[in-house]
């Protein structure tokens, strides 16, 4: 019976999607220059999920812009690049950001 509770439990946990959502937002300090509905340091995340509604290649783009920084789309501040981020939760918050619009 035991083994039977562990290995269901141990299934949905291996089948619930990847972290993503604003738990994850704050554990990488995104939140530090991000806000989901108002520009702070950065823009919004509502403000990019509505520039980059319908376009195939933005989260692509997106996830390479996160992994290595940027500067002048959406302002004069760089954003620093996130190298210490895995790559799977680079792509999770990117997805979870181009829901936002």
């Amino acid at each position: 019976m035991r083994i039977l509770i562990v290995t269901a439990l141990a299934g949905a946990f291996l089948a619930a999607p990847a972290l993503a959502d604003e738990a994850m937002a704050k554990k990488y300090n995104c939140l530090a220059c991000h806000q989901m509905d108002k520009k702070l340091v950065g823009p919004a995340y509502k403000d990019v999920a509505k520039k980059y509604k319908g376009n195939a290649g933005a989260e692509a783009m997106l996830i390479q812009k996160v992994k290595k920084g940027g500067a002048g789309v959406w302002g004069p501040i760089p954003m620093p690049p996130n190298t210490a981020v895995p790559d799977a939760d680079v792509k999770a918050l990117v997805e979870w950001i181009l829901k936002q619009g």
